[in-house]
């Protein structure tokens, strides 16, 4: 049996909440809730009312599947407002047993004291490397004797104003958040290998109104960052150049889409019931093509250009791992390729059984990640609580040697650390 956990992944078109077990690599499922998503745009809460009710009926589908009753689950988090940066941190060692837990906690406290804008607040800080006496690269420096620890984190921050707005509605819906998790982060767990981490990879996951991605290199985050453009984005270009309701337009990219329009014949069309008109009329499939590869092209354009602002974009030696619902779109990969110049695959949550035939599948990436990294970093909060009270609470009672080889395995992957 593993421990029982649950994640909702809060989206501009769905919710999506799971109830599982994490067993080691694996997810067994024991229930899923999806319902539509209201009051959500762009990562940002615009009606409380809506998205509450949204969330609510989306958990008590996953109770009613699973049996189980949800009283505090992971949340995901995304948006134009996430912002990132990355910081050094440095403390003296003084112990004669060598580099101790407590000595790689003070040295993240170290780098997670940066000054702050009015309204803003930090959502995760991640270890990227350590150096101990100037010696570099370090994964793991844990028993290793030295004077000055350094950590270099990445830091990721978000609004207040839109936590505390997605923390209200889901504590309306009856749930408490245990955390809340950065799309990409939950995504990148799921579907990167650890090649690819080695070798820089970046997980783009396309949603709904946004486009989330996160930067491995050396096994660890480099970057991440939150585009506010998604596959809504595809769906009103849509609706706009022929004249449809978003509805229509949203079911005619699902059924007919393509983003290459040389991938599709110029004899093909299909019947469409534009506004204003009394009889259907026929669009050829090139032009809706056409429509959906400027967009396309366009969010990838975006993509690059922050991977150019990051400073990295030279280091993604793996190219691009797409997922998210956007990223099944016929053709993406080939427009994705076309516009970054580096490799591209799609890739679905891997490892996943039980309740899980809907999940296996891009768009639930998200979804699946927030319950393996939701319980890592749950466990990395017990470890900080056994170090500030070593008698007190489940922290106490925490593997030490077993948590390390997990965090470091989902966040700077390489040769585990020997028994």
């Amino acid at each position: 049996m593993g421990e029982l956990v649950v994640g909702i992944d809060i989206g501009t078109t769905k919710v999506c909440t799971i109830v599982g077990e994490v067993r080691d690599t694996d997810v067994h499922v024991l229930g899923v809730g999806i319902e539509p998503s209201q009051g959500m745009r762009k990562g940002v809460v615009t009606d409380v009312g809506a998205l509450t009710n949204a969330i609510s009926s989306s958990v008590h589908k996953a109770e009613h599947s699973s049996r189980y009753e949800i009283g505090r689950a992971f949340v995901s988090m995304a948006g134009g407002h996430i912002e990132s940066v990355n910081s050094k941190g440095a403390v003296g060692i003084s112990n004669s047993r060598g580099v101790q837990l407590n000595d790689l906690e003070r040295a993240m406290d170290a780098a997670k004291a940066i000054t702050l804008p009015h309204g803003r607040e930090v959502l995760h800080v991640i270890p990227r490397n350590y150096s101990l006496d100037g010696q570099t690269g370090l994964r793991s420096p844990l028993g290793m004797l030295g004077f000055r620890l350094e950590v270099e984190a990445h830091i990721i921050t978000a609004m207040t104003q839109n936590i505390q707005n997605l923390e209200k509605c889901v504590e309306d819906a009856g749930v408490f958040v245990d955390r809340f998790i950065l799309n990409p982060l939950a995504s990148g767990d799921v579907v990167l290998t650890r090649d690819e981490r080695e070798a820089g990879v970046m997980v783009v996951d396309i949603g709904g109104g946004t486009t989330d991605l996160a930067m491995f290199i050396d096994g660890s985050v480099w970057h991440t960052a939150v585009i506010a453009v998604g596959g809504q984005h595809v769906s009103n270009d849509i609706a706009h150049g022929l004249h449809l309701p978003f509805d229509l337009a949203e079911a005619v990219k699902l059924k007919y889409g393509h983003a290459d329009p040389k991938a599709v014949s110029p004899l093909e069309a299909f019947p469409i019931q534009p506004f204003g008109e009394e009889l259907p009329s026929k669009v050829q499939r090139t032009d809706l093509a056409h429509i959906i590869h400027a967009r396309a092209a366009e969010i990838f354009e975006l993509i690059l250009k922050e991977a150019k602002r990051s400073g990295y974009d030279g280091l993604l030696k793996a190219g691009i791992v797409l997922t998210g619902g956007g990223s099944q779109l016929p053709g993406i990969k080939t427009v994705a390729a076309e516009v970054l110049k580096m490799p591209v695959r799609v890739a679905q949550p891997e490892n996943v059984t039980g309740v899980s035939d809907t999940l296996k599948n891009p768009a639930y990436s998200t979804s699946v990640g927030l319950l393996k990294l939701g319980l890592i970093m749950d466990l990395e909060d017990d470890r900080r609580a056994s170090l500030r009270q070593p008698s007190a609470g489940r922290g106490s009672k925490i593997n030490v040697g077993g948590f390390i080889r997990g965090v470091l395995g989902r966040l700077l992957p390489g040769e585990e650390p020997e028994e």
